[in-house]
C-alpha cells in the first residue's frame, strides 16, 4: 500500500525478511533501500555476521533502513537479543534521497512489528557498537 505523504509502497518481501528475521533468527541483519517508489530488501546477513559486518555492508553515500537483531548479555547474566531499526542517512548523501527517506521512514517502520529500538545516524560513529549496546541494555 503507498503511502499518501511520500507515495512510497513497503514490498512484501521487506515484511517477509523482517518476520524471518525476528521469528526465525534466519538473519542478523536486512537492509532496505528505495528504488522506483518502492521500499525493496537489499541485503542480508546470515545469522552468523557480526555488528561489523553489517556497518560494512551499509553504503557511504547513499540512505538505508535497516534491521539489525543484536544480542548480548545482561549484568545478571542473561541471554537477551532486541531488534533495531537503523535509518542510515550519511551526511554524503543527495539532500532529495535524505528527504525522502525521512518522510517514509515512520510509515515504513510501523510495518515492521517488533522493532524495539530505534537508531538514527549520519555518520558511522553515530552507531558505534558502544552506543548500540548502551541502547539495547
Amino acid at each position: 500500500m503507498a503511502n499518501a505523504a511520500s507515495g512510497m509502497h513497503v514490498h512484501d518481501d521487506c515484511k517477509l525478511k523482517f518476520l524471518e528475521l525476528k521469528a526465525k533468527r534466519n538473519y542478523r541483519f536486512v537492509t532496505f533501500k528505495i528504488e522506483d517508489q518502492q521500499v525493496r530488501v537489499d541485503k542480508i546477513g546470515g545469522p552468523n555476521e557480526s555488528y561489523e559486518d553489517f556497518t560494512n555492508s551499509l553504503p557511504n553515500n547513499e540512505c538505508r533502513y535497516a534491521v539489525f537483531d543484536f544480542d548480548f548479555t545482561t549484568d545478571e547474566n542473561v541471554q537477551k537479543s532486541k531488534i533495531f531499526f537503523i535509518a542510515w542517512s550519511p551526511d554524503t548523501s543527495k539532500v532529495r534521497m535524505k528527504m525522502v527517506y525521512a518522510s517514509s521512514k515512520d510509515r515504513f517502520k510501523r510495518e515492521l512489528d517488533g522493532i524495539q529500538v530505534e537508531l538514527q545516524a549520519t555518520d558511522p560513529s553515530e552507531m558505534s557498537f558502544d552506543i548500540i549496546k548502551s541502547r539495547a541494555i
